[in-house]
């Protein structure tokens, strides 16, 4: 096509998401699908978003809902997350706060501000690959985020300085990650905020699901920690990303953004740039929403979901063979499979499709490098307790009897020497 030769260089590194391309296998009939990390829309509060909506369209309020509003977000909502991030430990101004569509949204925006060609992005191996997607368009290079302490910021320096690059941030989901359902220590959490203090850059924590805990005690959100020694807000470098799509609702795209109001006021200037402002009428009907029912709702959610992963675990024990490893997450919406070397996952969900008829998404996609080709991601918060147990068996046949063909041609291969 004669357009592409006009496209910019970031064009090259947008690739479609996997999970966004699975998610149109979930039409079709018999696929047990653990590959959508979606909530389940059973759970989704329709008659109070109905109530709510229905009174943002009244005579009254349908002159603000229906215009123009505002960047920074609905001054009312953003109220609300004053409140909500102060029970976090998250002491904040509405100043501190801007209203994004989605926080897939405040990713893609956040890219835009830290990273020029070439800057270095320090992320987690595994990590979410939609933020990949949203930071590949600034064209940075990666290198992996240890969490366990084991680098020093010398050694991140020293890479970036051979590219000559410069460090900009590190990005992370702390409480029960996509896609490994795993929750960083506290102690990480502290490490983390001194390696980014020696490398004078950010630190973006992404907690799409932190009121998703099952069991377990809660670890103070990192910018929470940061306050605690700072004092300030305006003296912090991490910046907390929120959402309501998995507690809520995902299709009405509102999260939120907390950090210091010059990280705000930059970030407004791209979304009037970007689309003004998120969609009015969805801010007003969450505020009402969320006033209204929240912690009692995402109790109820806790429970069906908890369920869910207890089922996933459980299936996972009597079924999977020997040499599979998995996490067991504390909340969330996923669990991580490690499969022997060797094994492939793209190939292995090919197999799947055509044979037993459960879907998964292959664990390259979520590396930087490219590497993970013999882990997999489940997400359990769609399917019920029953379904669970049947896709993890059929999954765990297939993937049993392919370790077991493959050791028979290894066999073979060594009695031919």
């Amino acid at each position: 096509m004669l357009m592409k030769e006009i496209f910019a260089s970031r064009a090259l590194r947008m690739k479609a998401s996997e999970i966004r391309e699975l998610l149109k296998l979930l039409d079709q009939p018999g696929i047990l699908s653990f590959a959508g990390g979606i909530p389940d829309p059973a759970l989704f509060p329709a008659k109070a978003f109905a109530t709510a909506f229905e009174q943002a369209l009244s005579r009254g309020q349908a002159s603000q809902s229906l215009q123009y509003s505002v960047s920074e977000g609905y001054p009312p909502l953003k109220e609300w997350i004053v409140d909500r991030m102060a029970r976090l430990g998250i002491t904040c101004t509405p100043d501190n706060i801007l209203i994004t569509s989605g926080s897939q949204q405040a990713l893609d925006y956040l890219g835009k501000l830290f990273l020029s060609p070439g800057d270095t992005a320090l992320v987690t191996g595994p990590t979410y690959l939609g933020a990949l997607a949203a930071f590949n368009a600034y064209e940075p290079r990666y290198d992996q985020l240890s969490l366990e302490g084991n680098r020093t910021a010398e050694s991140y320096q020293k890479g970036a300085d051979a590219a000559d690059s410069r460090v900009k941030f590190a990005y992370l989901s702390a409480d029960f990650a996509n896609p490994t359902g795993l929750t960083v220590s506290a102690e990480a959490r502290a490490r983390l905020l001194d390696l980014a203090e020696d490398l004078g850059c950010a630190v973006i924590e992404d907690s799409a699901y932190q009121d998703l805990r099952y069991e377990g005690e809660p670890v103070a959100p990192i910018l929470a920690m940061e306050l605690a020694q700072k004092g300030s807000l305006e003296d912090c470098r991490t910046v907390y990303c929120g959402s309501f799509s998995k507690t809520l609702s995902p299709g009405l795209r509102v999260g939120w953004v907390v950090a210091a109001k010059p990280v705000i006021a930059q970030m407004v200037l791209i979304k009037q740039a970007a689309d003004l402002h998120s969609a009015t009428v969805n801010q007003m009907a969450v505020n009402t929403v969320a006033r209204q029912i929240f912690d009692s709702h995402v109790e109820t959610v806790r429970s069906a979901y908890k369920a869910r992963r207890d089922a996933m675990l459980a299936a996972l024990e009597r079924h999977m063979p020997p040499g599979v490893q998995w996490t067991r997450p504390e909340g969330g919406m996923f669990v991580w499979l490690t499969l022997p070397g060797g094994v492939d996952s793209a190939e292995l969900l090919a197999r799947s499709l055509e044979t037993v008829k459960v879907a998964f998404v292959p664990g390259q996609a979520f590396f930087s490098d490219g590497s993970g080709a013999n882990t997999l991601r489940l997400s359990f918060s769609v399917l019920d307790e029953t379904d669970i147990e049947e896709g993890i068996a059929r999954l765990a046949r297939l993937i049993s009897d392919g370790l077991s063909a493959n050791a028979a041609t290894r066999q073979q291969a060594a009695q031919m020497v």
